[in-house]
């Protein structure tokens, strides 16, 4: 194998934080190369780099020996590059084949699109990363997972020589995820030089021949050889101290009833939903993608409109048909989808922490207390150690980890009373995981209560005292902590092994 893919001495100089510092590193055609790190380590700047979004402030990129000055995405698309971010960038509005040709739709003579080749070539396409995908189907219908791969697919399309995974599989269910490491290892046998970033370690292992590991800005050490490294090592140099317990589980009291859901119905939903919720108890919910469980929570939260039941709060029936009732009554919602629905990327962290307490910081009821706004956001980027040059900087910018803690600064600074996480740390390194799990701790010790969605077994499990679990848009059981079992949870969890 040689030397495909080169970073030399490459840096990128920001105001007031230098994301990257002095990283080299190479990946061979037909190796799958793991990226590592925290969130903010400087992954996600290095990409930009080679995608062409940013140019490095020092150093280069080398792409078969030859150094390349890009400047701007299309540089590096035309040399071969693709990049398939976590965070999707596909128009909703247009169908699978316009989303998969966009920039390069097919022209008949009279200069008209030609949507009968387009179609053709998009079903081809489909065909080779998830075939019961029509093409002229809306992507705004589609679930994460199925637009995740319509990103992939987009990126193969134009037959790049590198290709970078962002998380790719976040979103996918595991039969998606599957087909996904044998995409990759076609393209591997294809001679493609890949970079694989995840912070899911069992990945790393399963699918990646070298991995590099990163850490404030810096390329802290490459691993050429797989079997002489274990989860503990990467750890270790990826946060720069030894976790053991990523979970470290806290027993709590917990308190009355504080929500009491009855046979609700609604969108997703294919029969009714009943559960409680304890003061100060963290209550997971598990199931695989497309068991409805983002969809009973946005019914609870009042995003979509319930068809039938009830809810109760404190033992007193309440009405939730909109986020802002369930604000008003203290019920919080931290989505799955971060950049849709969280946050409000191109708005400073001052901003997006402020947004929804802004009512209360009102000088006669006219004007801003702009001077409380910045005091809750200092307190706050101190209490939860959010990483961000500034109060001003756009939220957009700052890694996924960070972004969450925003999300959860925001409704900290009102009366929380229940707090909905849907994949609270979905695309966040271990070392910020441990952190927003410690968080959740010391809510519920306080009396607030969570309800913590998660597709991630070994998650909901380590941090839940309770558990709920969802198949084809129904409540199915549930477990006592005392009763986890991986093994049976997943079965009641799969069509394919469910007990009638």
């Amino acid at each position: 194998m040689t030397a495909y893919l080169e970073f030399k001495s490459v840096s990128k100089q920001f105001p007031g934080v230098k994301a990257l510092d002095d990283v080299t590193f190479s990946v061979q055609s037909g190796e799958v190369h793991g990226l590592i790190g925290e969130n903010g380590a400087g992954k996600s700047t290095l990409l930009k780099i080679l995608s062409g979004a940013y140019f490095p402030s020092e150093g280069a990129v080398y792409i078969n020996s030859q150094a390349m000055d890009f400047q701007g995405t299309k540089d590096a698309l035309d040399a071969g590059v693709a990049i398939i971010y976590q965070e999707l960038n596909l128009v909703p509005e247009m169908t699978v084949a316009e989303n998969l040709l966009l920039g390069h739709f097919p022209r008949k003579k009279s200069g008209f699109i030609d949507f009968k080749t387009m179609k053709e070539i998009a079903s081809k396409e489909l065909s080779y990363i998830l075939e019961e995908i029509d093409p002229d189907q809306k992507i705004k219908n589609l679930s994460i997972g199925q637009r995740q791969m319509i990103e992939i697919a987009k990126a193969l399309l134009h037959n790049a020589d590198i290709i970078a995974f962002d998380e790719p599989t976040s979103s996918l269910s595991d039969k998606e995820t599957i087909r996904l490491f044998e995409i990759i290892k076609n393209l591997q046998k294809a001679g493609k030089a890949i970079i694989y970033v995840s912070h899911r370690m069992e990945e790393i292992f399963k699918i990646c021949n070298t991995v590099t590991v990163f850490r404030d800005g810096k390329k802290i050490e490459t691993f050429t050889d797989m079997s002489k490294v274990d989860h503990d090592i990467l750890v270790s140099r990826m946060v720069g101290r030894d976790i053991k317990d990523v979970y470290s589980y806290r027993q709590r009291e917990q308190g009355q009833t504080v929500l009491e859901v009855k046979d609700l119905m609604g969108p997703g939903l294919a029969k009714p939903a009943s559960f409680s919720l304890k003061k100060g108890e963290i209550l997971g919910f598990f199931g695989l993608v497309g068991a409805g469980r983002s969809e009973l929570m946005r019914l609870i939260y009042g995003a979509e409109k319930h068809s039938g039941g009830a809810f109760y709060l404190d033992e007193e029936q309440m009405k939730i048909n909109s986020p802002r009732s369930a604000i008003e009554k203290g019920m919080f919602f931290c989505p799955e989808d971060r950049k849709d629905e969280g946050i409000i990327p191109i708005r400073s962290v001052n901003e997006n922490i402020n947004i929804s307490v802004r009512r209360h910081s009102m000088k006669a009821g006219l004007f801003l207390d702009k001077k409380k706004e910045r005091e809750t956001t200092d307190s706050f980027i101190s209490k939860l150690q959010i990483k961000t040059p500034n109060r001003d900087k756009d939220v957009g910018s700052l890694s996924g980890g960070n972004q969450q803690k925003v999300i959860l600064a925001r409704w900290l600074a009102e009366d929380v009373k229940i707090l909905i996480m849907d994949e609270p740390t979905r695309g966040i390194d271990v070392g910020t995981k441990n952190e927003i799990y410690q968080l959740m701790y010391q809510l519920t010790e306080e009396g607030k209560s969570i309800i913590c969605v998660s597709s991630d077994l070994p998650e909901v499990m380590g941090v839940s005292d309770r558990l709920i679990v969802m198949r084809d848009g129904e409540i199915v059981t549930s477990f006592e902590r005392d009763e986890f079992s991986e093994e049976t949870i997943l079965s009641k969890a799969l069509p394919d092994k469910a007990e009638n």
